[in-house]
């Protein structure tokens, strides 16, 4: 059986009326448990309520003097009361209606209770189902995902999915009590039952359109989101060039014609809410105002009757109306539910398999034997590629843009896979070692490094519970990164700031370093991880580099002069293939373009 924490499982994405009753079905069956408890904590309370409404017709009846036999509803209240050993007479009844109620008052709060912590699991495992499905995809697969598409799926589309649940359970209370009330209101007369029911049904038909309209604009909703959403995290990554070029002002342009079809769904989603709300009130009241003179005038009951049936059949009608709303909001949520468990569905279709099983070990060498790979087939990028990158020794790949270089530090890390060829790790082809084992071998620093708002302790660790403060101190002495973290405030636990803003460029680079260096890893890349600093910074962060030499195998992509004066290695990438080249003879040559 599927936990409740798991989220939910969800099929081909269908909308409208299928498409919210198959949301909803999927809710239960994820979180079978907590929806167990609401429902019956709902049922339970309905029923007491209808056994409170029942005490109190028996109450009015004895109060007034009605004479006749008592209905089933009233009888059933006198035999509760007589069963518990009470005298009938007004006073007991209102006590055990006070006592009913205020039962079904704390069912209630129980049922919302559960409803509320089920909400905030179904978000919460949206979101995290969604990250890991994407984290666990292929690499190729990964780059071709939109930012902004995750961060509205993450953000948006798993709040609105959660709604879903909330609402689901709202219309379930709802139904649930307009049950219970008409089948009081059938015990008291069933033929008014009967044709008040009639006309509630032709009401809340007539106002269907109004749900339909609501769902509609909700996936329209749905659908400008995620497009928007993804253009503006493009376009607010790349605001720097634009307000250089002062050409920020037309970042509204891309992105005018769907605010205004974003601003038409939202306007129009409003309207069918709230005129939902604004023509059933009218209609309920209308149905009331016939239904009393139709008892009182034609049918001749009696008016305490007639009040009592009044009140039910209302209470019924108004029930089913908050039952529609519920539906409604439903609706509207539905298509960011599909939406988030299509992006699930697919980052799973494309996990990245399990390669290997063998136990990696870097004593000697990484090999590259008559390696090809290309983007597609027209894009060979390498070409019968074969080159050694020797252990404890720094290596490292020169060329111009496009050449291959980055391509070839993925291949390394097992992020791309050969066409042809291999890549042997001390002469065990790589696709037999385990990948996950492999890659945590390696540290890894690229050219911008991703600091986050939070202390450099975080930054270092990632929240990993695994490592400590020794940890994290061995790392910064040995990214020479101790001494100006150290003079922080708070030392370790000082914050950094946006993006690391507090800090230096080179002091940022060597705490790339340190996050990079604290698992102990046996390999460490450099991907142009010097390219940005200033001279001052990229001499600080190359004294590092070279002090590393001889403790672990480093591979670097660069076109820094710098580090080319300090490698073991270097090979330059052309046309699909490397050259060796010696320290001297490339120093001499003219800088070529980062990649």
């Amino acid at each position: 059986m599927k936990p409740e924490s798991a989220a939910p499982e969800g099929t081909t994405p269908r909308s409208g009326d299928a498409g919210a009753l198959r949301m909803l079905l999927a809710f239960v069956r994820a979180y079978p448990g907590r929806s167990a408890v609401a429902l019956f904590a709902l049922l339970l309370a309905g029923l007491l309520d209808g056994l409170g409404l029942s005490t109190l017709l028996s109450m009015l009846s004895l109060a007034t003097g009605t004479e006749g036999e008592p209905s089933l509803p009233e009888q059933i209240a006198l035999d509760v009361v007589g069963f518990i050993g009470l005298e009938p007479s007004p006073f007991s009844l209102l006590l055990l209606a006070i006592v009913l109620i205020s039962t079904k008052a704390l069912l209630v709060l129980a049922a919302n209770r559960e409803v509320g912590y089920t909400v905030a699991h179904v978000a919460t495992d949206l979101r995290l189902a969604l990250l890991r499905a994407v984290m666990a995809s292929r690499w190729r697969f990964y780059l071709a995902q939109p930012v902004g598409r995750l961060s509205n799926a993450v953000a948006t589309e798993a709040e609105r999915a959660s709604e879903g649940f909330r609402e689901g359970a709202l219309m379930a209370a709802m139904t649930i009590n307009a049950v219970i009330y008409t089948g009081i209101a059938v015990l008291l007369s069933w033929q008014a039952s009967l044709a008040a029911l009639v006309a509630g049904g032709i009401m809340l038909w007539a106002l269907h359109g109004l749900v339909k309209s609501a769902g509609a604009a909700g996936r329209n909703q749905t659908g400008l989101l995620r497009s928007m959403l993804s253009v503006m995290t493009d376009q607010l990554g790349a605001v720097k060039p634009l307000k250089a070029m002062a050409r920020e002002q037309h970042l509204d342009g891309l992105l005018e014609r769907q605010t205004e079809q974003l601003k038409v769904a939202l306007r129009r989603q409003v309207f069918s809410k709230e005129a939902l709300t604004a023509l059933q009130e009218p209609l309920l009241a209308i149905l009331v105002g016939i239904g009393f003179f139709v008892f009182v005038v034609h049918l001749e009951i009696p008016l305490a009757a007639v009040v009592v049936m009044l009140f039910l059949l209302a209470r019924v009608v108004n029930l089913l109306g908050k039952a529609q709303r519920s539906y409604q909001r439903i609706v509207i949520s539905e298509s960011a539910y599909w939406s988030i468990r299509e992006a699930i569905e697919t980052a799973e279709r494309e996990r990245e398999p399990n390669l290997g099983a063998l136990s990696p070990h870097l004593e000697r060498e990484i090999r590259f034997d008559r390696v090809r790979f290309s983007h597609g087939p027209s894009q060979r990028l390498l070409d019968n590629l074969s080159m050694t990158i020797p252990a404890n020794e720094l290596t490292v790949i020169v060329g111009p843009s496009g050449a291959g270089k980055t391509t070839l530090l993925d291949l390394v890390v097992g992020l791309l896979e050969p066409d042809a060829g291999q890549i042997l790790i001390d002469d065990v082809p790589l696709a037999e070692i385990d990948h996950r084992q492999w890659r945590r071998l390696i540290g890894y620093v690229p050219q911008e490094s991703l600091l986050v708002n939070d202390s450099v302790y975080r930054n270092i660790t990632l929240g990993e519970a695994g490592l400590d403060e020794a940890d994290v101190r061995r790392a910064l002495e040995s990214a020479d990164a101790w001494d100006f973290v150290a003079a922080l405030p708070e030392g370790m636990h000082s914050a950094i700031g946006e993006r690391g803003g507090r800090l230096s460029g080179g002091q940022r680079q060597r705490l790339a370093l340190a996050r990079a260096l604290v698992h102990g890893p046996r390999l460490l890349i450099l991907d142009e991880a010097t390219s940005n600093l200033d001279p001052k910074a990229e001499e600080a962060v190359l004294a590092t580099v070279a002090h590393l030499k001889g403790q672990l195998t480093m591979l670097a992509v660069t076109h820094d002069e710098g580090m080319l004066k300090i490698a073991d290695n270097i090979y330059r990438i052309a046309a699909g293939q490397l050259y060796p080249e010696t320290v001297q003879a490339r120093t001499a040559t003219q800088r070529t373009p980062t990649s």
